[in-house]
C-alpha cells in the first residue's frame, strides 16, 4: 500500500532497547479481506534481549522460540499462560534473541482500552500463532508503518510489567497523552479523556485510510 508503507527491515536492525521507544506512535496495520484497513497506533512497548533473565531466549533456544533467533523484522507471536497470544518483532540481528513486544495499541473510532494489553492487542487484529515468523514489514496482510507523529517529548519510560525477572529493568515506554496504555507509571496520573491523545487526531491528508468498522474475520 502506497498510504502505509510498511518500515524497512534496516528499522529493526538495531538493539531492542532502541527499537522500541521509536515503535511507539508507528502502527500496526492489518489488510482485511475486503481490501480495507484496520490499523492502531502503538503507544506501548517493552524490549527484552538474550542477556536479560527476562527474555525467552536468555536459558536456551529452542522449538517454540525459535523466531527469537532468526532475522529482524519478522513477528514472534507466543501464547501466553495458554490463555492469549503476545505479539512481538524480531530486533537487531540472527543468531541473538532479541524482541519488542506490542503491548498496546490505540484504534480509531473504537473505545480506547479496546487494544490496551499485549491480549487484547492480538485479539482485536486477530493475531494468533500461525502469525509467528511471518514478517512485518509488508510481506503480507500484517505490518508495522512509520509514525506519523513526534513522540519524543510526549514519551514515558518505566519498569517491564507481568514478568518475574529483571524487574527492575526500565525498558517499557509509552505515549504520556493517551488513555490506551495498560499500566501508568507510579505517580503519572491518567490525563483527562478531554485533553488525551487519540488517533482520530490524526490529519491524514490525501492518504485517505480507512476509519469504518472493524471486520473481525482472521487473517489468512
Amino acid at each position: 500500500m502506497s498510504d502505509l508503507a510498511a518500515l524497512p527491515r534496516r528499522f529493526f536492525s538495531r538493539p531492542a532497547e532502541v527499537v522500541a521507544p521509536q515503535l511507539i506512535g508507528c502502527l500496526l496495520v492489518r489488510r482485511q479481506a475486503s481490501g480495507a484497513l484496520l490499523w492502531g497506533v502503538i503507544v506501548e512497548t517493552e524490549a527484552y534481549t538474550q542477556d536479560d533473565p527476562a527474555c525467552h531466549g536468555h536459558r536456551r533456544r529452542s522449538a517454540s522460540n525459535e523466531t527469537l533467533f532468526g532475522p529482524p523484522g519478522n513477528f514472534y507471536v507466543y501464547r501466553c499462560y495458554g490463555i492469549h497470544h503476545c505479539v512481538n518483532v524480531v530486533t537487531d540481528r540472527a543468531e541473538w534473541a532479541s524482541g519488542v513486544l506490542l503491548r498496546s495499541a490505540a484504534l480509531p473510532a473504537a473505545p480506547e482500552r479496546q487494544a490496551s494489553g499485549p491480549g487484547l492487542l492480538a485479539r482485536c487484529f486477530g493475531i494468533e500463532q500461525h502469525h509467528d515468523g511471518q514478517g512485518a514489514c509488508g510481506e503480507g496482510p500484517l505490518w508495522l508503518a512509520p509514525s506519523p507523529l513526534k513522540t519524543e517529548a510526549l514519551l514515558r519510560q518505566d519498569r517491564r510489567i507481568g514478568i518475574s525477572a529483571a524487574v527492575d529493568q526500565p525498558w517499557r515506554w509509552y505515549l504520556g497523552p493517551s488513555r490506551s496504555v495498560s499500566r501508568r507509571a507510579q505517580g503519572d496520573r491518567q490525563p483527562a479523556a478531554a485533553a488525551a491523545w487519540r488517533p482520530e487526531h490524526l490529519d491524514w491528508g490525501a492518504q485517505g485510510v480507512w476509519l469504518g468498522r472493524r471486520d473481525d474475520r482472521p487473517l489468512s
